[in-house]
């Protein structure tokens, strides 16, 4: 039987330090067209020792790998709906929200898992000039969630015509860094540090009224 994968458990109970022990490279596709955002569709290639945490104890072999990937994937998807899938995306200061992600699939990629889902707005989202960001990060920062570059957020085809990428990197300060650097292993999580070391996604479109 599959065992039940808490988001905490796979992202974070067992990495040794406060800094990034898991890393995970991140694409996202941007849905949506006549001027307003659908959804967001999600790939995260997890780091090898990650993976192989996933899978501990499960069934991988060839016969049953499919059913535990599918089972894994669900698993892990039921719990990420409590921590907003670790996705904000924000009209200014106020939150855009999803309906439940769907679509959950879990592939290999030698050493590396891959999972893939989609996750729609709650409702749609006009686009604007300048008022849109969009950030995937784990509050603790036990993980790196990381687009390794510009090319790893796309927009629709629609959605290119009108509006325009930017990543923007973090720069934490010196004292955050070092603060980062030297929490203990027994140190409860410090939920204020994941956003300051996130990498922000604005998207600036040519402004359309909103409905």
């Amino acid at each position: 039987m599959v065992k039940s994968i808490v988001v905490t458990c796979v992202f974070a109970a067992f990495f040794a330090h406060a800094h990034p022990h898991s890393w995970i490279d991140t694409k996202t596709y941007i849905q949506g067209e006549n001027g307003v955002i659908t959804g967001l569709q999600m790939q995260w290639s997890f780091d090898a020792m990650t993976s192989a945490y996933m899978l501990d104890g499960e069934d991988i072999s060839s016969e049953n790998e499919q059913t535990t990937f599918a089972s894994v994937a669900d698993s892990v998807l039921k719990n990420m709906m409590y921590e907003h899938y670790f996705t904000y995306f924000y009209d200014g200061e106020t939150p855009i929200r999803y309906k439940v992600a769907t679509n959950g699939k879990l592939t290999r990629d030698r050493a590396k898992l891959v999972l893939s889902f989609d996750l729609p707005l709650a409702k749609p989202q006009s686009i604007t000039r300048d008022s849109l960001k969009l950030l995937i990060f784990d509050q603790s920062y036990y993980v790196d969630m990381t687009w390794k570059s510009n090319s790893d957020v796309v927009l629709s085809a629609d959605l290119s015509r009108q509006c325009q990428l930017k990543i923007i990197e973090p720069n934490p300060t010196a004292e955050q860094m070092s603060y980062a650097m030297s929490l203990p292993a027994d140190a409860d999580p410090d939920n204020t540090l994941g956003q300051l070391f996130t990498q922000t996604v604005e998207i600036d479109c040519a402004a359309m009224a909103k409905g």
